[in-house]
Protein backbone atom coordinates (compact mmCIF):
# COMPACT_ATOMS: atom_id res chain seq x y z
CA UNK A 1 0.00 0.00 0.00
CA UNK A 2 3.00 2.88 0.96
CA UNK A 3 4.62 1.69 -2.20
CA UNK A 4 1.63 2.72 -4.67
CA UNK A 5 0.87 5.86 -2.61
CA UNK A 6 3.16 8.43 -4.48
CA UNK A 7 2.06 6.54 -8.20
CA UNK A 8 -1.45 8.03 -6.79
CA UNK A 9 -0.26 11.28 -5.49
CA UNK A 10 1.75 11.56 -8.44
CA UNK A 11 -1.40 10.36 -10.89
CA UNK A 12 -3.82 12.90 -9.07
CA UNK A 13 -1.75 15.21 -9.24
CA UNK A 14 -1.03 14.85 -13.29
CA UNK A 15 -4.66 14.60 -13.51
CA UNK A 16 -4.90 18.13 -11.97
CA UNK A 17 -2.54 19.55 -13.70
CA UNK A 18 -3.99 18.40 -17.49
CA UNK A 19 -7.00 19.49 -16.38
CA UNK A 20 -5.64 23.18 -15.66
CA UNK A 21 -3.60 22.48 -18.82
CA UNK A 22 -6.70 22.34 -20.90
CA UNK A 23 -8.77 25.39 -19.17
CA UNK A 24 -5.94 27.87 -19.44
CA UNK A 25 -5.49 26.74 -23.22
CA UNK A 26 -9.24 26.49 -24.21
CA UNK A 27 -9.14 30.40 -22.16
CA UNK A 28 -6.02 32.05 -24.56
CA UNK A 29 -7.94 30.08 -27.37
CA UNK A 30 -11.15 31.90 -26.86
CA UNK A 31 -9.12 35.25 -25.95
CA UNK A 32 -6.94 34.89 -29.10
CA UNK A 33 -10.44 34.33 -31.52
CA UNK A 34 -11.87 37.75 -29.42
CA UNK A 35 -8.87 39.65 -30.19
CA UNK A 36 -8.73 38.20 -33.93
CA UNK A 37 -12.24 39.80 -34.49
CA UNK A 38 -11.89 43.41 -32.76
CA UNK A 39 -9.07 43.53 -34.60
CA UNK A 40 -10.96 42.93 -38.08
CA UNK A 41 -14.02 44.82 -37.05
CA UNK A 42 -12.08 48.23 -35.95
CA UNK A 43 -10.02 48.15 -38.96
CA UNK A 44 -13.21 47.27 -40.89
CA UNK A 45 -15.07 50.07 -39.77
CA UNK A 46 -12.36 52.46 -39.44
CA UNK A 47 -11.68 51.99 -43.09
CA UNK A 48 -15.68 51.59 -44.50
CA UNK A 49 -19.25 51.68 -43.08
CA UNK A 50 -20.20 48.91 -41.16
CA UNK A 51 -23.87 47.07 -40.82
CA UNK A 52 -25.84 47.26 -37.85
CA UNK A 53 -24.86 44.28 -36.55
CA UNK A 54 -20.73 45.12 -37.39
CA UNK A 55 -21.31 47.95 -34.99
CA UNK A 56 -23.31 45.71 -32.37
CA UNK A 57 -20.60 42.90 -31.84
CA UNK A 58 -17.46 45.65 -31.94
CA UNK A 59 -19.99 47.48 -29.23
CA UNK A 60 -20.38 43.82 -27.41
CA UNK A 61 -16.62 43.39 -27.38
CA UNK A 62 -15.91 46.98 -26.31
CA UNK A 63 -18.49 46.09 -23.27
CA UNK A 64 -16.92 43.12 -21.99
CA UNK A 65 -13.41 44.99 -21.54
CA UNK A 66 -15.19 47.21 -19.85
CA UNK A 67 -14.65 50.76 -22.45
CA UNK A 68 -18.70 51.64 -21.74
CA UNK A 69 -18.66 54.79 -23.08
CA UNK A 70 -16.84 53.40 -26.46
CA UNK A 71 -19.14 50.75 -26.48
CA UNK A 72 -22.35 53.12 -25.98
CA UNK A 73 -20.82 54.95 -29.38
CA UNK A 74 -20.64 51.95 -31.16
CA UNK A 75 -24.57 50.98 -30.34
CA UNK A 76 -25.55 54.22 -31.01
CA UNK A 77 -24.31 53.83 -34.74
CA UNK A 78 -25.79 50.75 -35.02
CA UNK A 79 -29.43 52.09 -34.10
CA UNK A 80 -28.33 54.42 -36.82
CA UNK A 81 -28.86 51.68 -39.55
CA UNK A 82 -32.52 51.95 -38.39
CA UNK A 83 -34.49 50.56 -41.38
CA UNK A 84 -31.94 47.43 -41.83
CA UNK A 85 -32.27 46.81 -37.87
CA UNK A 86 -35.36 44.26 -36.76
CA UNK A 87 -37.16 45.90 -33.40
CA UNK A 88 -36.27 42.61 -31.46
CA UNK A 89 -32.08 43.48 -32.78
CA UNK A 90 -33.20 46.95 -31.78
CA UNK A 91 -34.21 46.19 -28.33
CA UNK A 92 -30.55 44.07 -27.79
CA UNK A 93 -28.95 47.38 -28.75
CA UNK A 94 -30.97 49.31 -25.83
CA UNK A 95 -30.54 46.43 -23.11
CA UNK A 96 -26.49 46.65 -24.21
CA UNK A 97 -26.94 50.59 -23.91
CA UNK A 98 -28.30 50.26 -20.44
CA UNK A 99 -26.12 47.83 -18.97
CA UNK A 100 -23.31 50.48 -20.31
CA UNK A 101 -25.10 53.15 -18.33
CA UNK A 102 -25.59 50.89 -15.37
CA UNK A 103 -21.83 49.72 -15.23
CA UNK A 104 -21.14 53.95 -15.18
CA UNK A 105 -23.60 54.37 -12.57
CA UNK A 106 -25.63 56.70 -14.87
CA UNK A 107 -28.72 55.07 -13.36
CA UNK A 108 -31.44 57.28 -14.96
CA UNK A 109 -29.95 56.68 -18.68
CA UNK A 110 -29.79 53.14 -17.90
CA UNK A 111 -33.65 52.84 -17.03
CA UNK A 112 -34.29 54.84 -20.14
CA UNK A 113 -32.37 52.49 -22.86
CA UNK A 114 -34.17 49.51 -20.91
CA UNK A 115 -37.99 51.10 -21.08
CA UNK A 116 -36.91 51.78 -24.36
CA UNK A 117 -35.83 47.95 -25.41
CA UNK A 118 -39.07 46.66 -23.63
CA UNK A 119 -41.25 49.78 -25.71
CA UNK A 120 -39.73 47.26 -28.96
CA UNK A 121 -39.68 43.87 -27.27
CA UNK A 122 -42.03 43.61 -24.61
CA UNK A 123 -41.88 40.22 -23.52
CA UNK A 124 -37.98 41.07 -23.43
CA UNK A 125 -37.08 38.93 -19.77
CA UNK A 126 -33.56 40.08 -19.73
CA UNK A 127 -34.37 43.82 -20.17
CA UNK A 128 -36.54 43.37 -17.30
CA UNK A 129 -34.60 41.77 -15.07
CA UNK A 130 -32.27 44.56 -15.78
CA UNK A 131 -34.52 47.64 -15.44
CA UNK A 132 -35.77 45.70 -11.71
CA UNK A 133 -32.15 45.47 -10.67
CA UNK A 134 -31.65 49.40 -11.36
CA UNK A 135 -34.72 50.47 -9.55
CA UNK A 136 -33.29 48.58 -6.78
CA UNK A 137 -30.31 50.23 -7.11
CA UNK A 138 -31.76 53.39 -6.79
CA UNK A 139 -33.86 52.08 -3.71
CA UNK A 140 -37.01 52.24 -5.49
CA UNK A 141 -38.20 48.43 -4.11
CA UNK A 142 -41.98 48.98 -4.90
CA UNK A 143 -41.05 49.46 -8.73
CA UNK A 144 -38.09 46.46 -8.59
CA UNK A 145 -40.56 44.15 -7.40
CA UNK A 146 -43.46 45.14 -9.25
CA UNK A 147 -40.78 44.69 -12.14
CA UNK A 148 -39.74 41.79 -10.94
CA UNK A 149 -43.02 39.98 -10.48
CA UNK A 150 -43.67 41.22 -14.73
CA UNK A 151 -40.95 38.84 -15.35
CA UNK A 152 -42.38 36.19 -13.60
CA UNK A 153 -45.53 36.61 -15.54
CA UNK A 154 -44.43 36.27 -18.54
CA UNK A 155 -41.26 33.48 -17.37
CA UNK A 156 -42.50 31.91 -14.23
CA UNK A 157 -39.28 29.78 -13.67
CA UNK A 158 -36.98 32.70 -14.29
CA UNK A 159 -34.57 32.50 -10.88
CA UNK A 160 -33.04 35.85 -10.87
CA UNK A 161 -36.65 37.10 -10.38
CA UNK A 162 -37.90 35.01 -8.44
CA UNK A 163 -34.82 35.27 -5.74
CA UNK A 164 -34.78 38.93 -6.01
CA UNK A 165 -38.66 39.28 -5.50
CA UNK A 166 -38.79 37.10 -2.89
CA UNK A 167 -35.32 39.08 -1.17
CA UNK A 168 -37.75 42.29 -1.78
CA UNK A 169 -40.69 41.06 -0.38
CA UNK A 170 -38.86 40.06 2.64
CA UNK A 171 -37.29 43.47 2.66
CA UNK A 172 -40.95 45.38 2.42
CA UNK A 173 -42.32 43.10 5.40
CA UNK A 174 -39.67 43.71 7.72
CA UNK A 175 -39.79 47.72 7.05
Amino acid sequence: MTESLPIVYLSVLLIILGGLGVFVFSQVLKARRLENTFGKLQKKLQNSKGSAQEYYQLGSIYLDKKLYSQSINLFQKALKMGEEVEPENQALIYNAMGYACFAQEQFDLAIRHYKDALKLFPDYVIALNNLANVYEKKQMVNKALETYEQTLAIEPNNKVAQRRANSLKKRLVET
